[in-house]
């Protein structure tokens, strides 16, 4: 089974494209929502509070809006949030890869490169997009300003980097051309597979 990596930059359409990919039926893993799914786990959440010096909801859970606050200002404060969540996302797609029974999976996580995890994957596939509009879709996303999401952007390479390392690379400005490139990579995908 061939092990695709996907990546881009925020707001480059990383979900948008992984969700091509499932309508093409191929078994998908998307880190960031494990990620949050882990957070919430209550012996994690309790951790990450007292790692960051947190007052947990009334559910037990994180607000998240206030650990973002503090890891995205703060490089060596985000390096110590993936030590406690990144090990647990990988235990989590390898029990999901064991389960899977596919020409090829993809796996979708915005820092394959900064993490030094391409080797893990057969193929990278890079989600790109001009910095305006990717800056436009996360503050209508997520509500957020010009200068929050500028500051998230700090914490990933610049996609000229990232470009260079890719083995395949989707522009995603319009969506009928992204969709018409995510058919072509599959038919490229399926076609290693027979290999």
């Amino acid at each position: 089974m061939i092990k695709i990596g996907l990546t881009g930059g925020i707001g480059s359409g990383k979900t948008t494209v992984a969700n091509m990919f499932r309508e093409q039926h191929v078994p998908v893993f998307i880190a960031d929502i494990e990620a949050k799914k882990i957070l919430d786990n209550s012996k994690v959440a309790t951790e990450v509070a007292q790692t960051f010096d947190l007052n947990l909801t009334s559910e037990g859970l994180i607000h998240k809006p206030d650990l973002a606050s503090i890891v995205f200002k703060d490089a060596q404060a985000l390096q110590t949030l993936n030590s406690i969540i990144h090990p647990k996302v990988h235990q989590s797609f390898k029990n999901w890869l064991s389960k899977q029974n596919s020409l090829y999976i993809i796996y979708e996580a915005a820092i394959i490169f900064e993490k030094k995890r391409a080797s893990d994957f057969d193929y990278t596939v890079l989600v790109t997009a001009p910095e305006e509009v990717r800056i436009n879709r996360v503050m209508q996303r997520d509500n957020v300003s010009y200068k929050d999401v500028k500051s998230r952007m700090k914490a990933q390479w610049p996609e000229s980097k990232k470009v260079k390392l890719a083995d395949f690379i989707i522009e995603n400005i319009n969506l009928k051309e992204t969709q018409q490139q995510v058919k072509e990579l599959h038919k490229i995908f399926s076609n290693f597979s027979y290999k």
